[in-house]
């Protein structure tokens, strides 16, 4: 691969600063978890976005979350049809293999991806509408949520789009049966909120008020 290149300096001086303090303080309990593997009791599916940081809102120890990333923290409904399913692969994993006790759906404000759905519901983003565009078909998934939320005045839609990332997530992880079963057993539970990145705040789904409440 030739087009590949060392690393930028800046990131190999962070590198060395890692092992040398985080690494090199905490060795044996690194050590630890690369002999016994990983046994996270969470896992948290959270946006792409770089402001969101799941392992410092959670103050999560190394190995302590199973995290899987994607634009606008979305799963997408059960489709086994022999395709690359990441999202789906990653669910998979961490309920049958890593048997992980919480699932939780960490969606943002000022997300891009919701955004960008809803721009494109609109009709104002032909780019993603194009068969060609990833983000575009990504996106597809939330087109229900765009439609519930459709009614609002427009100042309000944007973030009740980014709730409903979250809500279309959760009820399409119940669309796996793997994920039904050990719900219906009590051996998962599943969880959705919303980071506000400038507040600092999380609101949470409640499903006896259906609604997102403020946290703590």
């Amino acid at each position: 691969m030739k087009q590949a290149r060392p690393l930028p300096p800046y990131l190999v001086q962070r590198y060395q600063g890692w092992r040398a303090t985080t690494f090199g303080e905490n060795r044996s309990w690194y050590r630890r978890l690369a002999e016994v593997g990983q046994h996270p009791r969470a896992m948290v599916i959270a946006c792409c976005d770089s402001r969101v940081h799941v392992t410092s809102i959670f103050g999560a120890d190394t190995g302590e979350f199973f995290i899987h990333r994607n634009i606008a923290n979305l799963v997408p409904p059960y489709l086994p049809d022999g395709q690359q399913h990441g999202t789906s692969a990653a669910i998979e994993y961490a309920v049958n293999a890593l048997k992980i006790a919480h699932l939780v759906v960490v969606g943002h404000t000022n997300c891009g991806g919701v955004v960008g759905c809803h721009a494109m519901c609109h009709g104002n983003a032909p780019e993603l509408e194009e068969k060609s565009s990833f983000v575009g078909r990504w996106m597809d998934i939330l087109r229900p949520g765009y439609e519930r939320i459709a009614h609002l005045p427009d100042d309000q839609q944007i973030a009740a789009l980014e709730q409903q990332a979250v809500l279309i997530s959760l009820e399409n992880l119940m669309t796996f049966p793997f994920i039904r079963e050990n719900v219906e057993a009590g051996s998962l539970t599943l969880h959705g909120v919303v980071h506000d990145i400038g507040e600092g705040t999380l609101l949470e789904y409640l499903p006896e008020t259906d609604s997102f409440t403020l946290l703590g």
